[in-house]
């Protein structure tokens, strides 16, 4: 058993290493190409190309990110795992419990997959949510059930969709690839619980791409955006406009910070924020709106996050 976690944990500091070089390399790729954005004395033909490989930098995880269906949720600390032995050299699956997460909600590893070579490296958990208590209430208990029921599907069905494209590359004789699905609880409350999943993909370069899930525990439903406040009120422009204001102060406050707000390709600045924007709520009930890689920044900005104060939308909150 000492052997297997030690595996896994020599596995997981390779792939750090790996998917720091990969960032590193992206980063400065970016810094690049921003100085070169910067330059007054650039032509015409120059500034074309050079908005057309800007444009590639930040379609490309993107097009990786429309593969997606959807995934959610579980907690990141490892329980007891038993190794299971699988057909494919260096692959193993993995049962085992994670420690329970609140009162009502535990979280248990349903799958471990690991698999190493010189070239590839995947590590992805696959987590089951299971209700550790009833609630009086059978309707809410009803709808706990089904919520649950509809993450567990989720997560497995995307899951075993990354494992599919992964082991489909596994004979390419050039290139190399790195997968990791991890997730962390980011706040539980006798009201809700949310978590994180993070999840990156890398092959050459990297992208990360993260999903939050937070569920209701008085209702039984998954919390969207829009249930935080009252019919009829405007929390899209209060939020875009105070998400504009902390890119604004973070760019003047740090050279090496840059969002797409005011950039001279109108297309690609931040405007607003929807009804599907990734959202969480943290410990102290704030708002937290979270962009993937690419989506709202250069992607050496890597996946960002703006933690809405409390005050801006203190008159629409329910």
């Amino acid at each position: 058993m000492n052997q297997n976690f030690s595996k896994i944990k020599n596995q997981n500091e390779k792939w750090k290493e790996r998917q720091e070089e990969a960032d590193h390399k992206l980063k400065e790729e970016l810094q690049l190409l921003k100085r070169e954005y910067q330059k007054p004395e650039m032509s015409k033909e120059q500034f074309k190309n050079l908005q057309v490989r800007i444009q590639e930098a930040k379609e490309m995880g993107k097009r990786e990110q429309r593969k997606k269906i959807g995934l959610t949720a579980a907690a990141a600390a490892i329980g007891m795992i038993l190794i299971l032995p699988n057909t494919s050299a260096g692959i193993a699956h993995a049962m085992g419990q994670i420690p329970i997460i609140g009162q009502l909600v535990k979280v248990v590893t349903f799958r471990d997959y690991q698999y190493e070579t010189d070239r590839h490296m995947a590590n992805i958990s696959v987590p089951e949510i299971k209700l550790e208590e009833t609630v009086e209430n059978s309707e809410i208990q009803e709808k706990l059930e089904r919520t649950k029921d509809e993450i567990n599907a989720e997560i497995q069905k995307i899951t075993d969709q990354l494992v599919e494209e992964f082991e489909a590359h596994l004979e390419e004789k050039e290139g190399y690839q790195d997968i990791l699905v991890k997730s962390e609880v980011l706040a539980t409350t006798e009201d809700y619980f949310t978590l994180k999943l993070i999840c990156y993909q890398g092959a050459g370069s990297g992208y990360q791409w993260n999903y939050y899930y937070t569920i209701d525990l008085n209702t039984g439903e998954r919390l969207k955006l829009k249930d935080i406040f009252l019919e009829g009120s405007d929390y899209i422009t209060l939020i875009s406009e105070n998400i504009k204001e902390q890119m604004q102060a973070q760019m003047l406050e740090d050279e090496g910070v840059y969002y797409w707000l005011n950039d001279e390709i109108e297309e690609w600045n931040f405007k607003s924020i929807t009804e599907e924007t990734s959202f969480y709520l943290n410990e102290k009930g704030n708002v937290v709106i979270g962009f993937d890689e690419g989506d709202v920044a250069p992607m050496y900005m890597g996946t960002v996050e703006f933690e809405i104060p409390r005050e801006i939308l203190q008159d629409i909150l329910k």
